[in-house]
Parts: C-alpha cells; sequence; structure tokens
C-alpha cells in the first residue's frame, strides 16, 4: 500500500481516537455527576468507570479493526467464536455475569446505598435488619446486629423483596413490619 492508500485509513483512525475519548470523557463526566447526585461511594463510582472504560476499548478496537479493512464478516466469525467460547466457560458460572449485572443496576436504580438498614425478604435468610457495609461487584457486604457480615449475592438483591428500616437519604423510616401490613413514620 501506499502512502496515498494509507492516508485516509490514518485519518479516520486519529478520528475515531478522539471521537471515543470525548464520547468517553463526557461518558465518565456523566457516571460521576450521578454518583455525586445520588451520593454513591467512591469505591463504586470506580467499578462502574472501569466498565465503561472496558465498553470503549472495545468499541475502539472494533471501530480500527473495520477501519483498517478487515472485512466485517470476518470480524464478526472472530468475535462470535470468541463469545462461543466465553459463553460455555460462563455457562457453569453464569452467576457471576448476573451479579456483575446486577451491581452495575444496582448502582443505577436502587434507593439504598452504603450505611442505610435493610430487611431481606428470603424465608432462607436472615429476617434480622442488616446494615449495607459495602456493594462489590459480585456481592453486596451486610452486617447484622450481632456482629456478623455476611455477603449476599448482587443478582439475588435484585430478586428478593427488601424493606428499608433506614435510610441516609430517605426522610421515612419503617416500623412495625410484619407480613400484611407496613407502616411508616416520617422523621
Amino acid at each position: 500500500m501506499t502512502f496515498e492508500e494509507l492516508l485516509p485509513k490514518i485519518i479516520y483512525s486519529a478520528i475515531s481516537i478522539i471521537v471515543l475519548l470525548v464520547a468517553h470523557r463526557v461518558a465518565i463526566n456523566l457516571v460521576n455527576r450521578f454518583a455525586k447526585n445520588q451520593e454513591k461511594v467512591e469505591k463504586r463510582t470506580k467499578l462502574i468507570k472501569k466498565y465503561f472504560d472496558f465498553a470503549f476499548i472495545f468499541l475502539f478496537v472494533f471501530w480500527n479493526i473495520l477501519i483498517w479493512g478487515v472485512q466485517f464478516s470476518d470480524v464478526g466469525l472472530v468475535f462470535s467464536s470468541v463469545f462461543a467460547v466465553i459463553g460455555v466457560a460462563l455457562f457453569a458460572q453464569w452467576s457471576i455475569l448476573s451479579n456483575v449485572t446486577s451491581g452495575i443496576i444496582m448502582f443505577f436504580t436502587f434507593p439504598f446505598k452504603i450505611g442505610d438498614t435493610i430487611k431481606i425478604h428470603d424465608k432462607d435468610f436472615f429476617t434480622e435488619p442488616l446494615i449495607i457495609e459495602d456493594i462489590n461487584a459480585f456481592q453486596t457486604l451486610l452486617k447484622s446486629e450481632n456482629g456478623q457480615l455476611l455477603c449476599y449475592p448482587n443478582n439475588m438483591i435484585l430478586q428478593k423483596g427488601i424493606t428499608i428500616i433506614s435510610a441516609d437519604n430517605l426522610s421515612i423510616e419503617y416500623a412495625d413490619i410484619d407480613e400484611k401490613n407496613l407502616t411508616q413514620t416520617h422523621d
């Protein structure tokens, strides 16, 4: 290939770098703003930013593979083969992927945060109030009233009913919790 043939590919690659860097910066700023507004812990914010970093690196590599002339069908074949191997490897460990996805969902949507007291409605689990100590990629660390530290999978938190007993970000405290009704008292 001559320089004249390579020049457009070099320019497109440079443009892809600039576009993805700007998009990455915008996405990270949005995550930081969301974390600040929702008072999320810095450790959890860093974890979400790592996920975004991975996604943008993946997009950059994919985009530049296409720019440099690799046929889409060839790229599709390689990626489908890689994902098939990863899928088989994760089949036995599907809950790992489920827990990571649940951790991301919990970061953006759940009304509780570290330090809040919750009750998980699970017949096979503790029925006492638990304090959220940390929310990691795979599990949530909960502390019972007697000081036990429990690891509860993130995907189970999405599947079970949760009652927020006390929270810094809510002005509601729940009292008199029983099976039939839930009465609220305001601070």
